[in-house]
Parts: structure tokens; C-alpha cells; sequence
């Protein structure tokens, strides 16, 4: 348990009176270690909002519903008319906090931004203004993030599996600490000094991954891709139509000339020895038989094996399917157009095999290196024509064909081997500064829930 929790054994008794809810789990309770003058309801700092749209909008209007994520945040769908909608909707104004009823629990609660026109929701979706004088919208924010705070909610769920609602009562009468505003004001300029710094780890990497990206054209020989709006409209001449598509045409336009650079072009296809499609059998989370690889376990240009399925194969099919090091893994159909066509070098020890989204593609070694094909198509250059080649047919696809005539610039061996050297340095450097922000991010949640829990002292940081 952590320090949220309050000890309980495995049996315990309690008082009829002491019962609110039918349920073992709505026995939970915090260890809130402050004083009992700074825990209050949430009521001392929330006012229920119960304004109807209709009280001062027509059926005319256009307004904004939201969408509440899991994480807190709040977005704007489409625009919509009042009179479109069935039911009454409310209004919400820039720094109210929303819940959604049935998915508060998960920790769809936050606090409405100022950047949305003529917010609105329905029903589900309990509407409060915010006591400003007593609380910082910060650290409102923070505490409803906390591991503390939704385990409470998820004690208080009731309702048929599936549509469990916290009710605004339920939500108004949580107990949690509101301590002085100074105080508050501390534990939110911890969090932001921290996220300062996240930033400025995320914003290095981005950094660069630019200048290996500028260096790998310049290796090449190559101009940095222009970026550019493609027209709304444009001439070509019907000889020059390699498909009858306007997105593929437009990109053509645009595409780098690679006969610009240092060394020849030439298609994909022709420095392959095997394209083979995946296994569509079904894989189990059972681990029985040999692990499989899918699109999720192409994350970034590389392998992830960290969630991973597995699937039963006789001899024969294993035998086929069984990747070695340095074959190419490459994501043929995906409802995200920028999955499509991104890949990864195959570089795990044991037996693996893979699904039938992906393609398998092994290079000829005494030709190209894997893990070069591998940067190339996934950088700029490679993306503008796998976009342009990909098509969408119900999900975004592309297709074994249409891989193999990729263009690419071909340098010698030694050549793509001094290059990678440099890009395998670069990365390394990324995955540092990436370890940093991420680890930085994990102590700065465990330091604020904390301090919220009043276990560590706010002066101390």
C-alpha cells in the first residue's frame, strides 16, 4: 500500500451508521497529515453552476461541447448550434471545474481553459465555479491529479458495472487538504520549476534529433526538404500522372530530387533479398508459443518488447516466420497515416515472430545496412514518399509493391556504416536527455502528491 492508503486488515468491522455506500472499497480512506482546520470539503471551494445554455443563448447559438480526457485536459470539439442538440446543455466559463459522472473515476475532472468560445455541456457532465480567493487554480489542478484524490472517487463509484457514477453531492462532500493559499502557491512553483525543466530536456531533444537529421542530407549530399502549403488547386500535365491522386501528385511536386546528391538512386526493391508479410493468427496474452511483434512494438524507430503477445506456430510456419538480426520491420496498415510505413531494425535475442500489419523486409547485406534503409525511410525525406504512396482504404495502407519502388540515395558500405556511427551517437544523446525528463517528471509527481498528502514538509523544496 502506499502512503495514501489507511492501514486495514484483511477483516474489519464497522457501524451500520458509518456506512454511505454498499461497497468494501468505499471503506477507503486518506491519511491526510495536516491539521484537521486545513481539511475541508470540496464545497468550501466549489459552487455549484446550473446555468441553462437557453438562459442567456438562443436555439440559434453556436457553442462548444468539450471532450474531458483521463488526464485532466480539456478540449473543444466542433463547433454546434443549440437546437442540434438533444437535451439541455449548461454553460461552462473559463476556469470552472467539469467531471464527467461516469469517467471522473479514471480522472476525467479539470478545470476549463480560457481559450474556448461559449463553452457548454450536457447534463453529465456537473458544472463549478471556483473560489479564487481561498484556492490557487494550480493547485486545484494538481490535488484532482493526485493518486490519493482518484483512489477516494473510485471508493464512492455506484451503479451497474461499466456505468458507475460519482454523483456532484458525492464530489462536493470529499474531504481533501486546502491549506493556506502561500502554501499552495509553493507546491504549484515546485511543479512548474519542474515542468520547466522537462521542457527544456524535451525541447534539447528535439534539438538533436534536428541536427541528425540536417546532417544525415548533408551526408548525402542532399537539400533540406522544403516545407511548403500545397495548392488548392494545380495543372500537371496527364502524361506525367504516375496515380490518380491528388494527395500523391502534390507530393510529388514537392519531393527532394535525389539525383541532386552524391551517390546513385536507386528502388528499395532492388537491395532486398525477401518482403514477406506477417502471420494473421490470432496471438494470446497467455504466453504460449513464440512472442510476437506487432505495430505496437515499433515505437520510435525501434523495437520495444514491453508489451508483449505470443502465438502458437507448428515447425513450418515458425520456421518461416522467424526473424533474424537485421531484418526490418515495417508497419503496412494503421489508422494513423503517420504510422504507415514508419519501421525498425530487428535487433532482439530468442525467437520472435511477426503479425500481419507489418512487412518484413531483409536487405542484401553486402549492399545496404539495415539500420541505414531503416533512418532513411523513416526521416523527411523517406516519410514525403511514403506518404505519397501510402493510400487510405478504410485504414491508411501501403503495400508490399509499392515499398520496393522507394527511392533512395545508395552510398557504399563503408560510407553508410561511418554515417550510422554518428546517427547511433546522436541517438544515444536523445535517449540521455530523454531519461532525464522522464525521470525528472516521475519525482516531481511523487514529491507534489507528497506534499499534498502533507508527508513532506512544502518548506523543504
Amino acid at each position: 500500500m502506499g502512503e495514501a492508503d489507511q492501514a486495514r486488515p484483511r477483516a474489519f468491522s464497522i457501524g451500520f451508521r458509518g456506512l454511505q455506500t454498499w461497497s468494501v472499497a468505499a471503506q477507503f480512506a486518506v491519511n491526510w497529515n495536516w491539521s484537521d482546520e486545513v481539511i475541508k470539503p470540496l464545497a468550501s471551494i466549489l459552487r455549484r453552476r446550473n446555468e441553462a445554455a437557453l438562459e442567456t443563448l438562443t436555439p440559434e447559438s453556436m457553442v462548444t461541447l468539450l471532450t474531458i480526457r483521463f488526464d485532466g485536459s480539456i478540449e473543444p470539439r466542433e463547433p454546434v448550434s443549440i437546437k442540434d442538440i438533444k437535451g439541455r446543455l449548461f454553460r461552462v466559463y473559463p476556469g470552472d471545474v467539469v467531471f464527467s459522472k461516469i469517467d471522473v473515476r479514471n480522472g476525467a475532472i479539470g478545470l476549463a481553459p480560457d481559450d474556448i468560445d461559449c463553452m457548454c455541456v450536457t447534463s453529465e457532465f456537473p458544472v463549478y465555479s471556483v473560489d479564487f480567493q481561498k484556492t490557487d487554480s494550480g493547485y486545484v489542478k494538481l490535488l484532482f491529479r493526485t493518486v490519493s484524490f482518484k483512489k477516494l472517487l473510485n471508493s464512492m463509484i455506484s451503479g451497474a458495472s461499466g456505468r458507475k457514477r460519482i454523483q456532484p453531492t458525492q464530489l462536493e462532500g470529499v474531504k481533501v487538504p486546502i491549506p493556506p493559499l502561500p502554501i499552495q502557491q509553493k507546491i504549484v512553483a515546485h511543479w512548474e520549476a519542474a515542468q520547466a525543466s522537462v521542457t527544456a530536456a524535451k525541447a534539447r531533444v528535439a534539438e538533436i534529433d534536428k541536427e541528425l537529421q540536417a546532417r544525415f542530407l548533408s551526408d548525402l549530399g542532399l537539400p533540406k526538404p522544403k516545407r511548403s502549403t500545397p495548392p488548392k488547386c494545380f495543372a500537371e500535365n496527364w502524361e506525367s500522372f504516375e496515380r490518380w491522386s491528388v494527395s500523391y501528385n502534390q507530393a510529388a511536386m514537392s519531393m527532394i530530387d535525389l539525383t541532386l546528391g552524391k551517390y546513385p538512386v536507386v528502388e528499395l526493391g532492388s537491395i532486398l533479398d525477401m518482403v514477406q508479410y506477417g502471420t494473421s493468427e490470432k496471438a494470446n496474452t497467455s504466453e504460449k508459443g513464440t512472442p510476437v511483434l506487432r505495430i505496437k512494438n515499433i515505437k520510435d524507430g525501434r523495437i520495444d518488447t514491453s508489451e508483449l503477445k505470443h502465438i502458437a506456430l507448428g515447425k513450418k510456419a515458425l520456421a518461416s516466420l522467424r526473424l533474424i538480426d537485421g531484418d526490418i520491420l515495417i508497419i503496412r496498415t494503421s489508422g494513423s497515416h503517420d504510422l504507415v510505413g514508419t519501421c525498425a531494425v530487428f535487433h532482439e535475442k530468442g525467437d520472435f515472430v511477426f503479425a500481419s500489419y507489418l512487412i518484413r523486409l531483409r536487405p542484401s547485406p553486402e549492399k545496404a545496412l539495415s539500420d541505414f534503409i531503416t533512418w532513411y525511410v523513416n526521416s523527411p525525406v523517406g516519410r514525403q514518399q511514403v506518404n505519397s504512396l501510402s493510400r487510405q482504404i478504410m485504414q491508411n495502407n501501403i503495400n508490399s509493391q509499392e515499398l520496393r519502388s522507394i527511392l533512395l540515395p545508395l552510398p557504399p558500405i563503408d560510407v553508410q556504416k561511418e554515417i550510422m556511427e554518428r546517427i547511433e551517437k546522436g541517438r544515444n544523446a536523445i535517449d540521455q536527455q530523454a531519461e532525464t525528463a522522464n525521470r525528472l517528471y516521475s519525482q516531481t509527481q511523487i514529491d507534489i502528491e507528497k506534499m499534498i498528502l502533507g508527508t513532506s514538509p512544502v518548506e523543504a523544496h
